[in-house]
């Protein structure tokens, strides 16, 4: 019985450490369900972990290519800050007074500035690395703290708030959804995708010969997947708005209100970005030659060298790589609170760092993939929220994250062994 049951997970294709995760995923999802009297299952809880997993997730594509070169970023969580706070002052302090007050244009300068603010700072920490050869914990660990002392200067430690109005919706919330009906739309392209990218994987590799799937079991995937993202939407456009909230919606779209009315919320924005990033660093680690060096680099530095690849570059592209995700990370982390203060982004390099790792990410390098990253921060905010939904103290919660990431770093040791990795 055991050794078919193997067959047929080989004959799928599937690795054994995604069905790890996903398994370790839906009992934790069972557990804090039970004790929660199943509110941790319901659908507003669902919105709210997803969206609280976006800006960790984001960064986290960006630390799997950082670890699997060998580094480490210990600054992503004081730079988010930085750059939330920058963009903020800029939303409050400075744009409004050379464009004026809700101009159209400001969440658009705000959102761009933050991912080359970030871009910029990550190359620059990248040529530190590559260039001058400072080992990566030592630059990123002054990074962190620079970072951290310059977000105060920015403002001398003031809240920067309100944020701009559209720039608002980036984070989430009842406005910052796609709403009902964008979200089947969205839902049905991406399942088409999804589908449309294993149909080309398939041929792609039928055309170079290499062994392919049983079509039955590409079509279990294909269902699978496509499941999965109609499940998804479905989730969320079961958690309906506050009545509260819809007045203010249709008050801001001239809309009249009918008794028994009810709108719902849909997938929210921040997890669209995420799913965007999440298919564009795929891309780019499968499927193209900065791929490929990355993880040449990561197995083998000498040897990437001696093959022509400029490593050193190569470690700015990364970082930069990095600071770019950071950017888009802080975006959704300042517009989701509608303020930003002294403390954003603390302990997010941890949770970054955590969520790589839980998600298969070889700290050794050369080895770590896009999709087990983004199942590692969901896993990370699923402890979080499970924790609190039950009452659990914050230091407690620190406390058995920590062991969680040493346990999955321990299990990760034992599988290499066992797999010979």
């Amino acid at each position: 019985m055991q050794n078919s049951e193997q067959s047929f997970i080989q004959k799928l294709g599937i690795d054994t450490r995604l069905l790890g995760m996903i398994g370790a995923l839906v009992v934790l999802w069972i557990i804090f369900g039970v004790f929660t009297d199943g509110r941790f299952l319901s659908p507003r809880n669902f919105f709210n972990v997803s969206v609280q997993t976006a800006s960790v997730a984001v960064m986290a594509t960006g630390m799997v290519f950082v670890i699997v070169t060998r580094n480490i970023d210990l600054s992503v969580g004081s730079m988010l800050g930085f750059i939330g706070m920058t963009v903020a002052a800029l939303q409050v302090q400075v744009l409004p007074d050379i464009l004026g007050l809700g101009h159209w244009s400001i969440w658009i300068i705000a959102a761009l500035a933050a991912i080359a603010m970030g871009a910029v700072l990550g190359a620059f920490q990248g040529w530190v690395i590559g260039y001058l050869t400072v080992p990566a914990f030592i630059v990123t660990l002054g990074g962190f703290l620079v970072y951290r002392g310059a977000m105060w200067w920015v403002t001398k430690g003031q809240t920067q708030a309100p944020l701009d109005t559209t720039f608002r919706l980036l984070g989430g919330g009842a406005e910052g959804t796609l709403g009902e009906t964008l979200s089947w739309i969205f839902g049905a392209v991406a399942a088409l995708i999804a589908v449309a990218m294993m149909l080309l994987s398939r041929k792609r590799k039928s055309d170079h010969g290499f062994v392919v799937k049983p079509v039955w079991a590409e079509g279990i995937l294909m269902a699978t997947a496509a499941g999965l993202i109609i499940a998804f939407v479905w989730i969320m456009n079961s958690y309906p708005i506050a009545k509260g909230a819809m007045k203010r919606i249709a008050a801001a779209k001239d809309i009249e209100l009918t008794e028994g009315l009810v709108w719902y919320h849909g997938v929210a924005i921040p997890v669209v970005i995420l799913l965007a990033v999440t298919v564009v660093m795929t891309i780019i680690a499968q499927r193209t030659r900065f791929g490929r060096y990355v993880y040449a680099t990561g197995g083998n530095p000498e040897a990437a060298e001696l093959s022509g690849i400029n490593t050193r570059m190569l470690t700015v592209k990364v970082f930069a790589l990095m600071g770019a995700l950071t950017g888009i990370a802080a975006i959704i982390a300042s517009a989701r609170l509608n303020a930003v203060d002294v403390g954003l982004g603390t302990l997010d390099e941890l949770r970054v760092i955590a969520a790589a790792v839980i998600g298969g990410t070889a700290l050794a390098g050369g080895f770590g993939t896009i999709y087990g990253a983004v199942i590692g921060a969901l896993i990370m905010q699923t402890l979080q929220s499970g924790m609190a939904s039950v009452g659990v103290d914050a230091p407690l919660q620190n406390i058995v994250v920590g062991l969680v990431l040493v346990f999955a770093v321990w299990v990760d040791i034992v599988y290499r062994r066992r797999t010979g990795q």
